[in-house]
């Protein structure tokens, strides 16, 4: 097998774990169900995963990783800060948006200590990021000072619980114009306006 062939398949035993997990549900959903739906022996998903468990944990990264090579980009040095931290802000909630399924069937089957140090990863690299951001902000002259990593902590906190809350209660809607607006009011100085 070729490498590009692997990754091609990896993808799709992936993808049809996600169909699976979601439909099924963690705790029901099983390796040849998985198999069945991607279209390959159930040896063929033992190549790539040991257990159900390493294929859901793989599942997790595979998203986190995408979040997080999004994420980089928005952040690029010569955006503006105020439109990379507005940028930041719709990516996280657009992908709660997509990705709700996922993160229902996490927390109604998992709760948060599965796949925790991975989680732990992923925030402290996205609150890194919004540091960067507001560093630059400050800089460019387009935020008040503050105390960057106190403001990245209040920040990446309220986006948890605002995606966490989205994903709970079907009534909950937040915008990415809306949480802007909040956030900025507290960052901008007077005169500038976020995008």
């Amino acid at each position: 097998m070729n490498r590009r062939s692997g990754i091609e398949t990896k993808k799709k035993i992936i993808n049809a774990a996600m169909a699976v997990f979601s439909k099924q549900g963690y705790a029901k959903a099983n390796i040849r169900e998985i198999a069945r739906t991607a279209g390959i022996s159930v040896g063929g998903v033992y190549l790539y995963f040991r257990n159900k468990e390493e294929l859901y944990l793989s599942l997790i990264k595979e998203r986190i990783e995408d979040l997080v090579r999004k994420t980089e980009l928005i952040a690029e040095p010569t955006k503006s800060p105020t439109k990379a931290l507005t940028d930041f802000l719709r990516l996280h909630l657009d992908y709660a948006s997509k990705h709700r399924e996922q993160i229902l069937l996490h927390i109604r089957e998992h709760g948060f200590t599965f796949g925790m140090e991975t989680k732990r990863q992923f925030f402290r690299s996205q609150r890194k990021l919004i540091e960067r951001i507001l560093v630059n902000g400050i800089r460019a002259g387009e935020f008040r000072r503050c105390d960057t990593k106190e403001m990245a902590n209040i920040i990446m906190g309220s986006l948890r619980g605002i995606i966490f809350s989205m994903a709970v209660e079907t009534d909950v809607s937040v915008t990415s114009k809306g949480l802007s607006e909040f956030v900025f009011k507290g960052l901008l100085k007077t005169g500038k306006r976020g995008e």
